[in-house]
């Protein structure tokens, strides 16, 4: 027998060959067996987005809400989106978190793709990325009515931090940094970081069905006629009040109940 073909006999290599060969047919065998996992179907938001109880965002009032372009619209894949400009009136008017930029998205039945996450899309118009971090966050959430005995929890909470450099269009514009902060909430878990939201789709090999949600801000104030921006310290103490507001809004009125869904997939 040939040198050559004796390496393909030794134990090693067929031991490594029968493992790959079972995990094969094992594989093919639970999807014949499951049906087509890998197709997930869309699962829908419990309230569109555009039908947030307004009411429920205590001292933030919106004061602008952009449609986006049909074309951009397309590029971004989803119907299903705000575009709002908040504004805290419990801050001062100068304050450099007085007005905030909220971006919320809502992706479903299409688990192989996370687009548009702002450290590219910032990139890509021209911005310079100064940092990507992590960035954790303490954010309260009231369980049950306060006024009736409730009581308030308190998570450590991490999501992605952007620091970006607006670059003048011209020699003689001032470049100035500014703060992006994002996360996803994914088949009923949180990620902050696309690899994340990626992972957890890949987990989720038997399901039915499949979503993300990216929850995207940036803070700003006002001074005369020029924006300002915050610090960090300021960034994170405006993110920890936003968060207590809003995630409580998008779990109980909006996003999926995934273990509802996947309960009424088990029985069916």
């Amino acid at each position: 027998m040939s040198i050559k073909y004796k390496q393909f006999l030794r134990p090693a290599f067929l031991i490594c060959f029968a493992v790959l060969a079972t995990a094969g047919m094992t594989k093919k065998a639970a999807i014949d067996y499951f049906g087509p996992i890998l197709i997930k179907q869309a699962l829908p938001l419990q309230k569109p987005f555009k039908e947030i109880n307004t009411s429920k965002l205590a001292s933030y009032n919106v004061t602008y809400r952009d449609k986006i372009q049909d074309d951009v619209e397309e590029a971004l894949g989803t119907k299903e989106y705000i575009q709002w400009m908040l504004e805290d009136t419990e801050v001062d008017n100068s304050s450099p978190v007085r007005f905030c930029s909220l971006f919320i998205t809502y992706y479903t039945g299409n688990p192989d793709q996370v687009p548009h996450v702002p450290d590219v899309c910032y990139t890509g118009a021209g911005n310079e990325l100064m940092s990507n971090s992590e960035l954790t966050l303490r954010v309260t959430k009231n369980l049950g009515d306060s006024e009736a005995g409730g009581i308030a929890e308190e998570n450590d909470f991490p999501v992605r931090h952007l620091v970006l450099r607006q670059t003048g269009k011209n020699i003689y514009d001032i470049a100035s940094e500014f703060s992006v902060l994002y996360f996803f909430k994914a088949n009923g878990k949180y990620a902050h970081s696309r690899t994340g939201v990626r992972l957890i789709m890949q987990k989720n090999l038997f399901g039915k069905y499949s979503y993300f949600s990216k929850v995207e801000w940036r803070f700003h104030g006002i001074i005369g006629n020029s924006a300002v921006q915050p610090n960090e310290d300021e960034i994170i103490q405006a993110s920890n009040k936003l968060l207590s507001i809003i995630l409580p809004v998008l779990e109980e009125d909006h996003w999926p109940d995934w273990e509802k869904a996947n309960s009424k997939e088990t029985t069916n």
